[in-house]
């Protein structure tokens, strides 16, 4: 799965691509810090079952808080426009885009998913599939309909996997959902594959880039 480093990484190329002149160190940080976040809810593996990539994976987080940020943003007396100004409102709504391309997004792309609209539904969903053109058309399999020959019920795979009781994603803080799984080798990974240390050096790049250009900008 992708490790804490390529979400941060991706979502230093996103930050930068976002903020233009306002990616200063301070906005850097506030959009790694909430990228980071999301992994704490491997924490509450010990006392929820399937609680990683449920409970800080859910696409309804980031919805109620562009809702919260739309609202306060388009009122007379704005806290987050009178306290930080443009800068503060560029910064959360990019914080909000790179949680959602650069964690959920990724995340719901690896393993079983992301238990895509908890509590609303329990239900890991994963993107998984090909999207390719041939002689004939169009052809994508991300999300397969089908009718029954005997019902003629329609019913829609769009890659729907289990419940919180059933789905546990394996982290370094816990790999298995084993109260007592026997000696266990502890990886807190940087990079698991060539896409994903690719990932972290473009970020690496971005980011030296920017900070380079800052610089010229300042002379």
């Amino acid at each position: 799965m992708p490790t804490s480093v390529v979400h941060a990484a991706v979502a230093l190329v996103v930050a930068v691509g976002l903020l233009g002149d306002h990616a200063d160190r301070r906005a850097m940080a506030v959009v790694l810090a909430a990228i980071v976040a999301p992994e704490l809810d491997a924490l509450l593996g010990f006392v929820m079952a399937g609680a990683h990539r449920t409970v800080f994976h859910t696409a309804v987080l980031p919805a109620v808080a562009a809702a919260i940020v739309y609202w306060d943003t388009h009122r007379a007396g704005s806290w987050l426009r009178g306290r930080w100004g443009a800068y503060g409102v560029r910064v959360a709504w990019v914080v909000l885009v790179a949680h959602t391309f650069a964690h959920i997004g990724l995340d719901w792309a690896h393993l079983d998913g992301i238990n895509l609209l908890w509590p609303l539904i329990d239900r890991f969903v994963t993107l998984e599939g090909e999207l390719y053109i041939t002689g004939e058309g169009l052809v994508q399999t991300f999300v397969d309909v089908s009718i029954d020959p005997e019902s003629g019920q329609r019913a829609v795979d769009a890659g729907q996997g289990g419940t919180t009781a059933s789905v546990h994603v394996s982290t370094p803080v816990q790999p298995s959902s084993d109260p007592d799984p026997g000696p266990v080798d502890r990886r807190f990974p940087i990079a698991v594959g060539g896409w994903q240390l690719y990932f972290v050096c473009t970020g690496l790049f971005v980011l030296l880039a920017r900070r380079f250009q800052s610089a010229d900008r300042r002379s």
